[in-house]
């Protein structure tokens, strides 16, 4: 009986310690945290396949008079700036508006959502009926939706900057205006990005 409660004592204080590396991994690193919500039919956001960029983040020095928690967007770069106010900014690689779809301008974060769902406009519907695809009216938010994990909506555009479930076009001119980031690069960002942050987008 003394054996079997040192067996279950032990067992117990093994697996806060398992819990508490493991949160503390996402405290403490630059791992993008978990949501309650990354999690579809068992197949945990962590154990997906395809989350990270093909270009990995970076900090770097960035000069100029922007607020601390400014985005900045150069779209001939395919870069996105996160500005952390002491000359340094992150630099995510992103996916940009193919040509007759890019634009510029000053705006500001205007709603964040988890795992959106997607309602493809009536205009890019009819574009992809005429190639022989045939998109839904409404995508529920998950890991098969084009949207991936995070959205940032800018303003009451239709524009956003979103998570992809393909990452392999990071870096590319693909996307109908949105602003297209790995899923992993994109809850880092959602993370420190407030409602009324705004968005600089420049060619």
């Amino acid at each position: 009986m003394r054996k079997l409660l040192v067996w279950a004592a032990a067992l117990a204080v093994s697996l806060g310690a398992t819990a508490y590396q493991a949160s503390a991994q996402y405290m403490f690193s630059d791992e993008p945290a978990p949501s309650a919500n990354d999690n579809y039919g068992g197949a945990t956001y962590q154990n997906r396949r395809s989350n990270a960029s093909p270009i990995p983040r970076q900090t770097v020095s960035y000069g100029g008079n922007h607020k601390a928690g400014t985005i900045i967007i150069k779209t001939s770069e395919r870069r996105l700036y996160y500005t952390l106010g002491d000359g340094r900014a992150i630099k995510y690689a992103v996916g940009v508006g193919r040509q007759g779809f890019t634009w510029s301008g000053t705006n500001t974060i205007s709603r964040k959502a988890e795992w959106p769902g997607w309602t493809p406009p009536a205009q890019m519907r009819a574009r992809e009926r005429a190639k022989g695809r045939i998109l839904p009216a409404y995508q529920k938010g998950g890991p098969n939706n084009p949207l991936g994990a995070r959205a940032m909506y800018i303003g009451s555009t239709l524009y956003r900057i979103h998570g992809t479930n393909q990452p392999s076009t990071i870096g590319q001119a693909m996307s109908s205006g949105c602003i297209r980031m790995a899923n992993d690069d994109v809850i880092h960002l959602y993370n420190q990005v407030k409602i009324g942050s705004r968005v600089i987008v420049q060619h």
